[in-house]
């Protein structure tokens, strides 16, 4: 039985790699965090996926009129073992969203978020590291992932993540 997808667009395209430069990487255990400060826009994009013409014509073929342009944080949640990306949260100013990357390599489930009625994108990104990860590990594929999770050596990761996230967000607020 095919899976029901009922919010979001299943890609097949896989997000955007995380910038070794950028991002900074936390160990909790069976899981590790990433936190990158990024900026999305068609040039950046275009870099990213330079030599995967078939990943490139996907996003240029659903992205907005003059391109994706957005900025923020995101918060990438791998794997320990195996170094896959199961999770990401992009805590960006226009259009925040989640992702679920199941380890086929062709299942990008990206889920828009509503502001409206989630509140702040980060808060909701952070609560669900705390409270949601085995479930959502579940969803992207990580079963194994999950089995593994140790709250104890994550919540002062967690808690990392939080503290830097929230400056780097207000860094860049305090810059526009």
């Amino acid at each position: 039985m095919a899976e029901q997808v009922r919010v979001g667009i299943v890609y097949e395209v896989q997000p955007e790699p995380p910038d070794p430069d950028q991002t900074v990487w936390l160990d909790a255990g069976a899981i590790r965090l990433g936190l990158e400060p990024r900026v999305v826009d068609p040039e950046r994009l275009r870099e990213a996926y330079a030599g995967d013409e078939a990943a490139l014509a996907e996003i240029e073929a659903n992205q907005p009129e003059g391109g994706f342009h957005d900025s923020g944080v995101s918060i990438h949640v791998l794997g320990s073992d195996d170094g896959h990306e199961y999770l990401r949260f992009d805590a960006f100013q226009d259009d925040p969203h989640y992702h679920y990357v199941k380890p086929s390599g062709n299942h990008n489930h990206w889920v828009p978020f509503d502001p409206i009625s989630g509140g702040d994108i980060l808060s909701f990104a952070l609560r669900c590291l705390r409270e949601r990860l085995d479930p959502m590990l579940r969803a992207a594929g990580g079963d194994a992932v999950a089995d593994a999770l140790d709250p104890a050596s994550q919540a002062p990761v967690i808690d990392e993540i939080e503290r830097r996230a929230r400056a780097l967000r207000d860094q860049s607020q305090n810059q526009t």
